[in-house]
């Protein structure tokens, strides 16, 4: 079986990670030209020093460059993470070497060039990476066993972003479900899986049925060990408990335990809301250079309010009013019916708004109130809240923090119209993998991407 992933695609984590050696060098180079006084017998021990230092660093940012599709507030997390363990050893051998008597201002410069170096270094081998997978390189080849939930939701998480860098190949099982969404995938019974395999190539399984069924685990492993595949156990947890899940052992028992919310944390709750009143307040503030023409454009364009304002559900379940710009003729639907993407109550200029976000500026007014965050879970109008709530299991864990004018749902996708249940559903999901997530990295995430989804034609804002 040949391994295919695209001319020198298996060594692509180690060119990358030669560029981490580079950057150390040159930012070492600068400090050696900004500090003059260095002598050339220190400068040749502590550029030894360094590299030496990072030798322990190197297999942990390797192994990262190797992941895929890493997200933003980890790259950065692990880049600080990394210069502060160099930081450590290189002291440490500094300390060793009995050459502690440098001046510690080139040290702090060194780590405050690095640092910020390192992090834009790796996030844009994030950029490398994706760029080379869109054109077909660096895949590798899958399988999926299991045409249950989880595999389903396994395979949306692989097309979801090209990063990831999968080839999904098919999907195998037992048999196929008649409620299957992706049967045209359906490649057959566990019997034609190592037949399939060989003839494609395959790299990786992804094995996402019981794992109490010992025939087929034991026929997936054998086979990925014939055939030096490796082979990937995916558990079968509901998507509302498959958050920040941390796993221990009794004895040879694995064991999941669910993390807190880290908005639980006074520290952490205070942290969002400054920025909420930062970011709002700075809004605001220059908000008339925006309100005032669309104001204008609103009141000429049909008759009725400049502002449209509903009540919706917020946190803990409480009602709130809801500010936006209206944009549609006054009707009696609107607390009950969803726009639509040829909604004939939108006016013209109300279409623009709504395809621009525009409509959703007002909210920061109720950011700054403390009704809701920048970003977190978007409000639902409260009919939906009834309706969904019977519908879909732990709908209310959404609510256990502020909604947002903007979240991690609709950055993946998951915005506008919600014509069937799966599309809740998945909002749902990443409305509760954002709540046991949060970071406050991960929030300037979002709010990026908002701005650059806000700049292309999203098929979703209507």
């Amino acid at each position: 079986m040949s391994i295919r992933k695209g001319k020198y695609g298996r060594y692509l984590h180690r060119i990358l990670a030669v560029g981490d050696y580079v950057i150390l060098n040159m930012v070492f180079l600068v400090i050696l030209a900004l500090y003059p006084g260095i002598s050339a017998l220190h400068s040749r021990l502590i550029i030894l020093l360094l590299n030496v230092a990072y030798l322990p660093v190197a297999r942990w940012l390797t192994a990262t460059h190797r992941e895929r599709a890493l997200q933003m507030d980890r790259l950065i997390r692990s880049s600080i993470a990394a210069a502060g363990c160099h930081a450590v050893a290189f002291t440490a051998l500094l300390y060793v070497m009995g050459a502690d008597d440098i001046p510690w201002q080139p040290v702090a410069a060194f780590y405050g060039i690095f640092i910020p170096l390192l992090t834009l270094w790796r996030i844009s081998t994030q950029v490398i990476i994706k760029y080379y997978r869109s054109r077909g390189r660096n895949y590798t080849r899958v399988v999926i066993i299991g045409c249950g939930t989880t595999g389903e939701r396994l395979y949306r998480e692989m097309n979801s972003d090209i990063g990831f860098g999968y080839q999904m190949q098919g999907f195998f099982d037992l048999y196929c479900p008649p409620d299957f969404r992706f049967k045209d995938l359906y490649r057959g019974n566990l019997d034609e899986l190592g037949k399939w395999v060989r003839e494609n190539d395959t790299e990786e399984i992804f094995f996402c049925i019981s794992g109490e069924n010992a025939e087929a685990i034991k026929l997936a492993i054998g086979l990925c060990d014939e055939l030096m595949m490796k082979f990937h156990f995916v558990p079968q947890i509901s998507p509302y408990l498959a958050r920040n899940l941390k796993a221990t052992f009794i004895g040879s028992i694995p064991v999941l335990n669910v993390l807190n919310n880290p908005l639980e944390s006074p520290v952490n709750s205070a942290m969002k809301r400054a920025f909420d009143i930062a970011f709002a307040g700075t809004f605001l503030v220059f908000s008339p250079l925006v309100f005032i023409p669309v104001a204008i454009a609103i009141k000429l364009s049909s008759p009725g309010p400049v502002f449209f304002r509903q009540a919706r559900t917020g946190y803990m379940g409480h009602e709130f009013t809801c500010w936006k710009f209206r944009t549609m003729r006054v009707n009696a639907d609107s607390d009950s019916r969803q726009a639509s993407k040829n909604d004939p109550r939108k006016t013209r200029v109300g279409d623009f708004l709504r395809r621009t976000s525009i409509d959703e500026l007002p909210q920061f007014i109720n950011v700054l109130l403390g009704d809701m965050s920048v970003v977190g879970p978007r409000p639902h109008m409260l009919k939906h809240t009834e309706d969904y709530s019977r519908l879909i299991d732990n709908y209310m864990v959404r609510h256990l923090i502020k909604p947002g004018i903007t979240g991690w749902a609709q950055v993946r996708g998951f915005r506008g119209q919600t014509e069937e249940l799966w599309q809740m559903q998945g909002r749902i999901e990443h409305d509760i993998w954002y709540i046991e997530h949060w970071s406050f990295l991960l929030d300037i995430k979002i709010i990026i991407r908002t701005m650059l989804n806000a700049l292309k034609k999203d098929e979703n804002a209507f």
